[in-house]
């Protein structure tokens, strides 16, 4: 089933159970969708992969709000948007631990045989392509850092 049709679904159920954080969670993941296809143009389908790029930054995007509320103790603002994370967060493949990473990384940097600090960009353009939709994007760039430091 494609995501925007697991979408639609858990979209009508939300609507079904009255349940807003869920409903307003999932018209922005609509809402997102429908504009990457439309900026394409002549609503051209979308890979896997975008869609992914798609919830995994919309869920960034609620988490960054979430944490400025909590610096300026407005947990009222601030539980809305991570409930929504969470509810994004249900389309998105199981995360990767950070030892499954760190192995990737490794195994990167042996393969492509990069030393220093130098070589990151290489690096993190492999990785961040092998674990698409997998890691976050600012755990990889920390583990990669550590690993081609020492």
């Amino acid at each position: 089933m494609s995501l925007q049709t697991e979408i639609m679904t858990a979209l009508k159920t939300a609507m079904k159970e009255k349940d807003q954080v869920a409903l307003e969670a999932l018209r922005a993941v609509k809402s997102a969708i429908l504009l990457a296809k439309t900026a394409k143009g002549g609503g051209a389908e979308l890979s896997e992969e975008e869609e992914l790029k798609i919830l995994q930054k919309l869920v960034k995007q609620r988490k960054d709000s979430a944490a400025i509320y909590l610096d300026q103790d407005r947990k009222d603002l601030a539980l809305p948007e991570i409930d929504q994370a969470e509810v994004i967060s249900q389309f998105l493949p199981e995360a990767l631990s950070e030892e499954e990473i760190e192995a990737v990384v490794i195994s990167t940097i042996d393969h492509i045989g990069a030393e220093g600090m130098k070589d990151m960009g290489k690096v993190m353009g492999i990785v961040n392509k092998e674990l698409a939709g997998k890691a976050d994007g600012k755990t990889i760039s920390t583990i990669v850092k550590a690993k081609l430091m020492s």
